[in-house]
């Protein structure tokens, strides 16, 4: 399996806060040789009990490493807190969802004379080191080292907006950290799995910037053989549905029309099972449906799990009048698809769907898009929702809300784009790079829905890079 990441090592940007007696602390930010040595000189000391909080300046996915000169205590342990804010790596594990689920981030070490030692793997920005009573520590150098995706570009942002520019290279890094496995994770802190439908926007990043992709064909291949019919992908039938869609994007974008061929008979099998599960009525009988999680169980769900069955179906015609594939069940579902309206009420997200599946929105729906600027947005789905204002409403308006929504994010300290954001979190909030002050809301422990309440919630999500070939496309 060839390798396409680098390793990356950084020193700590600030020290963020410190408490206990410390000595020589602005020793950590220098940058100095990953060498312990006998006769070290600059070195910070902590007599007895105390807590450092770092900040290495940009979401990391790795892990600590301490050089260590000295160590002289009973036990010498040392509590270590990884947090992609800093409200994260202050809280205690249970307090507003902070847990060590999918990896380790909260945990107690020893340090050793001489040493230097690597400590946990997770998503991270920022690291508390909490130093027991009884010790007295000589601490050299404490840093972050990670791995990120790294490969030949092929597409940068070429334009001369500056905030355009800061939101397509955050993009960037938070998709290029969710490729640091080999395959392509959702998140690198939580979910560090390759969720299928989760994909789309990031195997379209992968496109946009590197064209055809290794890491894009092995995460595909890997979803193939972990899913043999009629089970669905990652156990939800819009997944499979995900799946369709992606691999034909993908290789139509980057011209993998080898690879795609070997996928037909897996897809022509998949087709008939959503025949399956969909009536002569054109009733939805799939045993559950999912769009994304701001939309689960709401009004607007099934119409967007319609419009996502529509697209995939469409796709899957095509692919079979290429290669020679008799299209007739896959007319038969798409007409049973169209006997049912798709009415949309408020989401967003659901009527950017709609108009990927029919290729138009009434004029009340077009006008329900921009509606409240950018309240409503989705990250997951911001590729779709771009795409329908910009052929709805222009281009430029189409820019300006996507700098309101991914500008707020950069605005409240991220560098990576988050799990979901909701702009209604801005009122009355703090940053996350800072401690929140009283009387605000920490924007990342008090918000959040479903499976990413808290702490819990992923700040490096490689589905919120969708805005990467929608800028390309409409530069």
């Amino acid at each position: 399996m060839k390798s396409h990441t680098k390793t990356e090592i950084i020193f700590p940007k600030r020290i963020v806060l410190s408490e206990g007696n410390i000595d020589n602390i602005d020793s950590l930010l220098r940058e100095k040789p990953l060498q312990i040595g006998l006769s070290e000189r600059d070195y910070t000391v902590v007599h007895g009990e105390g807590y450092i909080v770092l900040d290495f300046g940009k979401e990391i996915c790795g892990t600590g490493r301490i050089l260590t000169f000295f160590a002289n205590g009973t036990e010498n342990r040392v509590r270590l807190r990884f947090g992609e804010s800093v409200g994260e790596t202050m809280a205690e594990e249970g307090f507003k969802g902070a847990c060590n689920d999918h990896s380790n981030r909260d945990q107690v070490v020893t340090l050793r004379h001489f040493s230097d030692m690597r400590f946990m793997q997770t998503g991270f920005r920022f690291l508390r080191i909490d130093f027991m009573k009884g010790g007295e520590y000589l601490i050299k150098s404490i840093l972050a080292e990670g791995e990120i995706y790294s490969n030949d570009v092929i597409y940068t942002y070429k334009g001369t907006d500056e905030r355009v520019k800061e939101i397509f290279d955050v993009a960037k890094r938070t998709v290029d950290l969710c490729g640091s496995s080999g395959f392509i994770w959702d998140g690198v802190k939580r979910d560090r799995l390759v969720w299928i439908g989760d994909m789309y926007p990031e195997t379209m990043a992968y496109a946009t910037l590197y064209g055809r992709c290794e890491i894009v064909e092995r995460s595909l291949d890997f979803i193939v053989d972990q899913t043999p019919l009629p089970n669905w992908m990652n156990g939800m039938p819009a997944y499979s549905m995900w799946w369709i869609m992606i691999l034909t994007d993908y290789a139509v974008k980057v011209g993998a029309f080898d690879y795609l061929e070997k996928q037909m008979p897996y897809m022509e099998n998949l087709v008939k099972l959503m025949n399956d599960h969909v009536g002569d009525d054109g009733e939805l009988r799939y045993p559950g449906l999912f769009v994304d999680w701001p939309t689960h169980d709401q009004p607007d769900e099934p119409s967007g799990m319609r419009a996502i069955n529509i697209i995939a179906v469409k796709r899957a015609i095509d692919n079979f009048k290429r290669f020679g594939i008799d299209t007739t069940i896959a007319n038969e579902l798409l007409a049973k698809l169209g006997k049912q309206d798709m009415p949309v009420i408020s989401a967003k997200q659901v009527l950017g769907l709609k108009y990927f599946a029919t290729g138009s929105l009434s004029k009340k729906e077009a006008d329900m898009l921009i509606e409240g600027g950018a309240k409503g947005f989705s990250t997951f789905m911001s590729y779709f929702i771009l795409t329908a204002i910009a052929k709805l409403h222009g281009k430029e308006t189409a820019y300006k809300l996507m700098k309101e929504y991914y500008g707020a994010m950069l605005d409240r300290g991220a560098t990576s784009f988050f799990e979901d954001f909701n702009m209604d979190w801005l009122e009355g909030s703090g940053r996350i790079d800072e401690p929140t002050p009283e009387g605000l809301k920490d924007i990342h422990g008090d918000f959040g829905a479903f499976c990413y309440i808290g702490f819990r919630h992923s700040l490096c999500h490689g589905w919120s890079g969708g805005v990467i070939p929608f800028i390309a496309e409409n530069e």
